[in-house]
């Protein structure tokens, strides 16, 4: 039991700087991203709605800090490098 959640970095708070910098929901679906996720998956974690995520997707995507790809029908969302350091420094 919990073996599934062991390596999901998901569930560690988000850090106080990076949401000051991001803003409190880019920086939670940041941190939601530590495997990739779509879109209604982010929403159903953090609360937002679908389409709130989407824009903050496409602001994250366009600040170098989410990439995306498409696995059959569903575009799956997960963290660059660049965001990996984002979150380690603070």
């Amino acid at each position: 039991r919990g073996v599934a959640t062991l390596w999901d970095d998901s569930t560690r708070p988000t850090p106080a700087g990076v949401a000051g910098v991001l803003g409190r929901s880019r920086a939670e679906l940041l941190n939601q991203l530590g495997s990739p996720r779509s879109t209604t998956e982010l929403a159903a974690r953090t609360g937002l709605t679908p389409g709130c995520v989407s824009q903050h997707l496409s602001a994250l995507r366009a600040a170098g800090l989410v990439t995306s790809h498409r696995s059959g029908r569903l575009v799956l969302y997960a963290r660059t490098a660049l965001a990996e350091a984002l979150l380690q420094v603070s």
